[in-house]
């Protein structure tokens, strides 16, 4: 039976509206753990994000251009 896993934003320090500058991932795409599923763009930094989990994207929950902190899900998984 296969489940739904929600990725977040990891702990990204003190800030909590982070502009996604890029997405490497789309509906139906198979990932792996440490997959780089988006970048964000901090102050004077970019940081990409890894899965936490492996599996086929299912729903991607945000676009370049949105605002994400900690916690906020970026994409559902299907494990």
């Amino acid at each position: 039976m296969s489940q739904l896993i929600e990725v977040k934003v990891p702990d990204i320090g003190d800030f909590d509206a982070v502009p996604v500058i890029e997405l490497f991932v789309k509906v139906g795409d198979t990932i792996a753990v440490d997959d780089a599923i988006a970048t964000l763009e901090s102050d004077k930094a970019t940081m990409d994000v890894p899965s936490s989990a492996a599996g086929v994207v299912k729903e991607v929950l945000v676009g370049i251009g949105d605002k994400v902190a900690e916690g906020t899900v970026l994409i559902k998984i299907e494990a």
